[in-house]
């Protein structure tokens, strides 16, 4: 198993692609913290995962509930060597009806949940030189779409934070990573009014697997950033 020994925390693993990336790791040997806001979710996750698993009520918005989010998975599992900032939230609307009700929503989510939690494992992945930080971006991190005004300036911000996140730590042995998936089949999806089909959206289980590929990434080459579609979307855009 490529993870064998490693402990993995996941944000938003209650659901969707945080949940298919938790029981990928899981299978490859690693022991997985699950975090979500829904009680029912996490529980229902962790027990997918077999025994060397932790479910974990946190909101990602709250510094008091990341400090004990890391403080529970590391005494439940210990020291966290990988951290997938999955957690996400969208507003689907055109701009002149966008509030900022919204836009706070997903930039606390999108981007100040992932600063808190890198915070929060960080310091330990320092005092070993050693760690992955995967962040789950997004299509909308590179790109520019109708109607998601608020979503695609939290997913740059994203991946503005994980560029230098990965300048402040290549020389402490820390591997950041982005991933930046299209329209992957997912309850966010179903709200997004340009898919008019799911049958064509990548599935969780794909997404899961690059993670399990950046996570056992452990030489000189170095992945910074993977952008990924749907085989019907239109190559190189």
């Amino acid at each position: 198993m490529k993870l064998q020994g490693r402990v993995a925390l996941v944000t938003g693993g209650g659901r969707g692609i945080g949940r298919a990336i938790a029981q990928a790791l899981a299978r490859e040997g690693a022991k997985v913290a699950v975090a979500a806001r829904s009680r029912e979710q996490v529980e229902e996750t962790a027990g997918l995962l077999g025994r060397a698993a932790l479910g974990i009520v946190a909101d990602v918005r709250r510094p008091d509930d990341v400090r004990r989010m890391a403080e529970q998975a590391v005494a439940g599992l210990g020291p966290i060597d990988l951290l997938v900032n999955n957690a996400g939230v969208a507003r689907f609307a055109p701009i002149l009806q966008a509030t900022v009700a919204d836009w706070q929503a997903m930039f606390d989510v999108n981007v100040l949940g992932a600063l808190l939690c890198t915070q929060a494992v960080l310091p330990s992945m320092l005092e070993r030189r050693r760690g992955w930080i995967i962040n789950i971006a997004s299509s909308s991190s590179v790109k520019g779409y109708v109607d998601q005004s608020g979503y695609c300036a939290s997913k740059h911000a994203l991946l503005g934070f994980a560029k230098v996140l990965a300048l402040e730590t290549r020389d402490a042995g820390i591997r950041v990573h982005c991933i930046c998936p299209g329209g992957v089949d997912t309850e966010m999806a179903g709200q997004n009014p340009s898919f008019e089909s799911r049958a064509d959206l990548m599935r969780p289980e794909e997404i899961a697997e690059l993670v399990v590929f950046l996570a056992s990434l452990d030489g000189v080459m170095m992945i910074d950033n993977v952008v990924v579609r749907r085989y019907k979307a239109t190559p190189w855009s």
